[in-house]
């Protein structure tokens, strides 16, 4: 009881990065919602491996970063699917800051796997040598990319 209880703690004081993580590769909102739960699974599967060489937060980007690199890997391979068409944008609002939020969100969702997570970490705030440890590359390899990301999305239109 007490492996479920440290695990379910983990979960709450970081379900809000896992929802981040998997709200940047859909917006669907069904979608993002399976992607959290193959998080959590992934996440379970791999608790008791867990051995502690990083912090629970850096495992658990990883995680949910992977899950939802592989899955966006996979739906490519599968094809595009055509989403049912309704009259109804629940992610609407029409006020300047939505509408900026939403141009980003765009522009980000068109970068790569990699470069939409570096970017999505460096946008929650974590620090260069925190977006290396969960992607797998250097802090200085972080700031080059991110110098990159950042010149791409000004040029998009």
């Amino acid at each position: 009881m007490r492996y479920n209880n440290k695990f379910t703690q983990i979960v709450k004081e970081n379900k809000t990065a896992i929802y981040t993580v998997c709200y940047m590769f859909s917006k669907d909102k069904e979608e993002v919602e399976d992607l959290f739960q193959d998080t959590l699974i992934n996440l379970w599967n791999g608790f008791e491996k867990f051995k502690g060489e990083s912090s629970v937060s850096t495992w658990v980007w990883r995680v949910a970063l992977n899950t939802c690199i592989s899955t966006d890997r996979k739906r490519r391979r599968q094809g595009q699917k055509i989403p049912l068409q309704m009259n109804i944008d629940l992610y609407s609002d029409n006020d300047d800051a939505s509408v900026q939020v939403q141009i980003l969100h765009k522009r980000i969702g068109s970068l790569g796997v990699i470069d939409r997570a570096i970017i999505l970490l460096w946008l929650e705030g974590m620090s260069y040598d925190e977006i290396g440890a969960i992607i797998g590359i250097t802090a200085q390899n972080v700031g080059v990319k991110l110098y990159r990301i950042k010149e791409q999305l000004k040029k998009m239109k």
